[in-house]
């Protein structure tokens, strides 16, 4: 059912079907994205499409760099090869000797035909020219290892980064140095230059620091620290702009703009995903739109599925925001652990705190606001620990009610609380001290605040009152429970095992209603689709599963590469959301069931689900769920037979338009009567006849009286329509189908006419009418087509009903028939009353 189609949070974490293996080295020029995995190097086209590809490393490719026609690439062995981009072939291909020289960067200088030049981890850079294939000069260095190379905005002039923190602004022509800089944050790991008209260098650190110098002062100019949370990968000034765009590890894209005073940028733009693999998912308000996502790195985000530019980050969990501001991120000792499950509700997220989260081994749970993207002001926790911090106590679960005022919390010890949203304040815990002697597994409230149901790792479902806090009703369950989720508006709740199985209860009669076993791994997740009638679950065997509840049965199976840790279902029903081990990636899938026809038989036992590739960034056409032929070949048209079955009655599928008014027929006509009959225009002859003469004129349309006899002619009505011709032949083979096919054909004015045709007085006979009764017969006994018998009946009836009380014959036809007609009738009506007791039972009866 699930098809793979977008891949949300993508920033610098790129992962592509096209690519077998993660990206670690990235270029571009002006045509082409090359892009290397391991030895292998690709070319892409329109960001999707990969064209050629380049195999002859032996090593792992680690820098990459375009020269026109070629590109030039270098593995850590130390052997660097210029491949011609069209022809795919090596153009040149130079082994260094890793003890005198190995190659750490690599820049083409400006206006240098044919010429690179290479940084050493030695110190010592080297001109070549690559078209002859010769060494044109051996720069000393500075006996430290040059980590970057960047062409300045002058001609000849070169900004060597080392590892040691030092910048070296490098006149290559004439082989002298112009300034030296140096930054006490580490290595260099990328530079840039300002070409606005501001003579300004930017230098990126290994710890997220950027560093402004005013070339002209030869000075320090600025700081821009925690750019990023990671070292600085990459940063670029946009040519002529004020702008520079970096990125890092934490996966995140900024644009800074350089318009304030003391030349000190801010953030114009940003792009940002976890820095560490998702822990939790779920869809937030009931459009579908947003996605919120808590992951490892301790962040708490929201990623639209409809554009990047409504994501926003909620920040990071803390336990004192002034102080952890004052010190930065680097040495913030006040940072929540991660987060590993929350709940949210949109009623009054604007005028309060609509988000309630819970911290790995942490017992304070933290609330957070989604209209003001920060975390909250409250920190829920009981009283008894509000001056010291237990160790071995930490909230597990945690439940908000539909309406926002309510959080209800529980903790390892078994302790279940109840929190007000507004302002915080403990409002009651359940039972006496603790709600369960184990850990609290998980929480749910339902949707109208009248119950809470809380289970504990000792293998017990309690159901409580959610104001009085008194215990409704507890059950022992089969096995310890590793997890719970409640559909409020069908009142099933999914509980998920410790021994990999699957219970559905309902809230209603507390009982289970359904059983599932498949999964051979610990369930990680679980979700309800918006009606309540699948339930998706995810598993650390790599399956993820489709239960169909009403049936109970596995309709949907299929492996992933690494298990999916979270899943959500889209309240729309449109996507299914997924988050992987080790991926930084939200997942989208998308419900086949809705745009195309899907085969809802469930899968055998003996079923081997076929691994999907993940979705990616890019739209690949050939990308689909395996299987996908088999089930189009099980989707066979269904052809509905004449009759169901023999106990049944069938209706025609016939549109009302063509039974329902027959008898009422002689009405509508008078309804739609003209009040003056149309006049029919005279029609000209082909040829318009002329007066002879010199002057073409037209002979003048003579007004002689009509002399075509009004008398009709009834040779043409004594003739025996096809209907009537069909009927006769019945009497003898007593086969009325093809005549029954013929009348459901024609319409209501052609059926009465055809009706009345049957009487002598209209041309027919008395074995033609009697022929007609017994179709209905035949209708009657079959029981199909039944609302068509009634009304052909009727109609029959109201035209001929003279005839037959005249006729012995068709009398005692009709008196046969209409006690045939009764005793249909009346099992029909026992059977609607049994129905319709039944049901009213079900709505009023309290179960």
């Amino acid at each position: 059912y699930w098809c793979a189609v977008a891949y949300v949070n993508t920033c610098i974490h790129l992962k592509c079907n096209a690519l077998p293996q993660d990206i670690t080295c990235l270029a571009a020029d002006r045509m082409l994205i090359f892009a290397s995995y391991d030895n292998i190097l690709h070319a892409f086209a329109r960001n999707k499409e990969v064209v050629h590809t380049y195999g002859g490393h032996k090593a792992r490719i680690h820098l990459l760099q375009p020269f026109g026609d070629h590109v030039i690439s270098v593995d850590v062995d130390n052997i660097l090869i210029v491949w011609n981009i069209q022809s795919e072939e090596e153009y040149l291909q130079v082994d260094f000797d890793k003890a005198t020289f190995a190659v750490s960067a690599v820049l083409h200088p400006s206006t240098y035909l044919n010429k690179i030049l290479l940084g050493s981890e030695q110190g010592s850079l080297q001109l070549w020219n690559i078209r002859s294939n010769k060494l044109l000069y051996s720069f000393p260095g500075w006996h430290l290892a040059v980590t970057t190379l960047e062409q300045a905005p002058a001609v000849d002039v070169v900004a060597v980064g080392l590892v040691s923190g030092h910048i070296i602004v490098h006149n290559i022509k004439f082989d002298e140095t112009l300034m030296k800089f140096q930054q006490d944050w580490g290595p260099i790991t990328a530079i840039s230059f300002r070409t606005d008209g501001h003579p300004v260098m930017a230098a990126g650190s290994p710890v997220g620091h950027i560093a402004l110098w005013d070339l002209e002062e030869k000075k320090l100019m600025c700081q821009m620290q925690d750019a990023h949370s990671t070292a600085i990968a990459g940063m670029s000034f946009v040519p002529g702009e004020p702008l520079l765009i970096t990125n890092g590890a934490d996966n995140a894209i900024r644009v800074w703009i350089f318009d304030g005073p003391g030349g000190t940028g801010r953030i114009l733009r940003s792009r940002m995903g976890h820095s560490a693999p998702p822990t939790k998912i779920r869809y937030h308000g009931q459009n579908g739109e947003q996605i919120l996502s808590a992951g490892q790195d301790g962040t708490l985000q929201s990623f639209s599925t409809v554009h990047e530019k409504f994501n926003k980050s909620l920040g990071r969990g803390s336990i004192n925001k002034k102080k952890s501001k004052k010190k930065g991120l680097k040495l913030d000792t006040m940072v929540l652990p991660p987060i590993t499950v929350f709940a949210s509700e949109v009623a009054h997220q604007s005028d309060w705190d609509n988000i309630v989260a819970c911290h790995q081994g942490y017992i304070t749970c933290t609330t957070w606001n989604y209209q003001k993207t920060s975390m909250g002001a409250h920190k829920l926790r009981p009283e008894e620990f509000s001056k010291h911090k237990p160790i071995d106590i930490y909230a597990t679960a945690v439940d908000m009610t539909s309406c926002g005022n309510f959080a209800v919390i529980g903790l390892s010890t078994g302790q279940v609380d109840v929190y007000n949203m507004q302002s915080g304040i403990h409002r009651g815990l359940y039972g006496k001290e603790r709600a369960h002697e184990g850990a609290i597994r998980g929480v749910a409230v339902d949707g109208l605040n009248q119950l809470v149901i809380t289970a504990g790792s000792e293998g017990l479902i309690k159901f409580w009152k959610f104001k009085t806090k008194d215990l409704v009703y507890s059950t022992e369950l089969s096995s310890s429970p590793s997890g719970i989720l409640l559909h409020r508006d069908s009142g099933i709740l999914g509980i998920a095992f410790d021994d990999f199985s699957i219970n559905a209860l309902d809230i209603e009669t507390r009982k289970i209603v359904r059983t599932f076993s498949g999964h051979h791994g610990r369930i990680n997740d679980m979700t309800f689709s918006p009606d309540g009638r699948w339930l998706i679950t995810s598993s650390m065997d790599c399956t993820i599963k489709t239960w169909d509840l009403p049936s109970g049965c596995l309709i949907d199976c299929f492996l992933v590469d690494s298990a999916a840790v979270s899943l959500t279902m889209s309240p729309t029903g449109d996507f299914l959301a997924s988050t992987h081990v080790d991926d930084l990636g939200i997942y989208l899938w998308s419900n086949r069931s809705l745009y195309s026809l899907v085969s809802l038989r469930p899968l055998p036992a003996d079923y081997e689900p076929s691994v999907v590739t993940c979705p990616s960034t890019c739209p690949m056409q050939d990308v689909d769920v395996a299987g996908d032929e088999e089930t189009c070949d099980e989707m066979i048209e269904y052809v509905s037979p004449e009759q169901l079955g023999e106990q049944l009655v069938t209706l025609s599928s016939l549109p009302e338009s063509r039974w329902k008014n027959l008898l009422s027929l002689d009405i509508i006509k008078k309804k739609n009567k003209p009040r003056e009959p149309p006049k029919v225009p005279k029609s000209a002859p082909f040829f318009i006849p002329t007066v002879p003469g010199l002057i073409p004129r037209y002979i003048a349309p003579e007004e002689g009286n009509d002399t075509q006899s009004k008398v009709v002619n009834l040779g043409v009505l004594a003739q025996k329509s096809d209907f009537y011709t069909q009927l006769e032949e019945a009497l003898s083979t007593n086969e009325y189908t093809a005549p029954l096919r013929l009348l459901k054909s024609l319409g209501p004015s052609n059926i009465e006419i055809e009706l009345r045709g049957l009487a002598p007085e209209g041309g027919g006979s008395m074995e033609v009418m009697l022929s007609f009764l017994r179709m209905i017969e035949m209708m009657l006994h079959k029981k199909y087509n039944f609302e068509l018998a009634q009304a052909y009946l009727a109609l029959f009836l109201k035209l001929h009903l003279k005839v037959l009380s005249s006729e012995p014959n068709l009398l005692e036809e009709v008196s046969r028939l209409s006690m045939q007609l009764e005793e249909t009738w009346i099992h029909l009506r026992t059977l609607f009353s049994q129905s319709l007791c039944v049901l009213t039972y079900v709505k009023s009866a309290l179960l």
